[in-house]
């Protein structure tokens, strides 16, 4: 007889949605020094992205980045929490919104949205938050292989007002037919999905396979690209998420690869403001051009 992982999971996460802060920082701590010893091979994927994109930077220094990103990942983690079963005023007392008007003066003109998520650890925190905002909005959504976690992931997530889960078989079309109809999209650029509909557009100097969607559908359906940048305070728990101001003139009259290096070249200045806040973990430069041998 298979094991219901569901109840233990719902237990867990309902513990850190109910649990006080100093609690949720106390597990935080723990986890984020468990997580790089257990998980060995993320903790490569890590410090082979710092290497590359920090080369400048001691051992040493690039060694306390990383332990200092693993704790805000596990802080992230464990606040799913907060984010899937916590109350809603909490919630807003916990995820501090800046630049609000830049999207309701756009949701009140009637214009497409594309809300522009670079992967930063706070994006899970950012787009519940986001949620309490917009009444209706749209995400590519990626099933987990395990279906006990992946009915937990759509429910949190899916929790405060509309949120329509496009899966991410049916690409970008899908979330098309929500912007036309004037439903903000929350979009994240900046994963390595391969060569399909990507240019290598450079990433800290990097050549990074890079989708060219946000270009694509800004200059086709004459949406408007508006930043959300999200970070964690890790001493307070606290969350912070800035919203705006959009893209100015963009795509404007750029071809899809160029437009889109301005993209890049904006979340690698977000990025560096505070390094260990970006998702490291995720191989960014798995796919290479011909001919260059691998990074991981």
């Amino acid at each position: 007889m298979a094991f219901d992982k569901k109840p233990l999971l719902r237990a867990v996460l309902g513990y850190f949605g109910r649990c006080s802060t100093r609690a949720r920082l106390r597990w935080g701590r723990i986890l984020g020094w468990l997580t790089p010893r257990l998980l060995r091979s993320r903790a490569y994927v890590v410090r082979v992205n710092l290497e590359r994109c920090f080369p400048d930077l001691s051992t040493a220094d690039r060694d306390a980045l990383m332990q200092r990103h693993f704790h805000l990942l596990a802080q992230s983690f464990v606040d799913r929490g907060l984010c899937w079963f916590g109350t809603r005023e909490r919630i807003l007392d916990t995820v501090t919104l800046h630049g609000e008007h830049h999207l309701q003066t756009l949701l009140d003109q009637g214009r497409r949205i594309l809300l522009f998520a670079p992967h930063f650890i706070a994006l899970d925190a950012a787009a519940t938050r986001l949620t309490l905002l917009v009444k209706e909005s749209a995400t590519l959504y990626t099933r987990q292989s395990d279906a006990d976690v992946d009915e937990i992931v759509r429910l949190g997530r899916g929790r405060f007002n509309q949120v329509h889960l496009v899966s991410r078989h049916d690409g970008v079309r899908g979330l098309i037919r929500h912007l036309r109809k004037g439903i903000p999209v929350y979009y994240l650029p900046d994963m390595d999905f391969g060569r399909q509909g990507s240019a290598f557009i450079p990433f800290f100097g990097i050549p990074a396979a890079t989708l060219l969607s946000a270009a694509q559908i800004a200059g086709t359906w004459d949406a408007v690209v508006l930043p959300i940048i999200s970070r964690l305070d890790p001493d307070t728990g606290r969350y912070s998420v800035h919203i705006g101001p959009l893209v100015e003139n963009f795509p404007g009259n750029d071809i899809p690869e160029t437009a889109t290096a301005r993209l890049n070249a904006l979340i690698e200045a977000e990025v560096r403001q505070d390094p260990a806040q970006y998702y490291w973990v995720h191989r960014r430069f798995k796919t290479r051009p011909e001919g260059e041998k691998g990074f991981y």
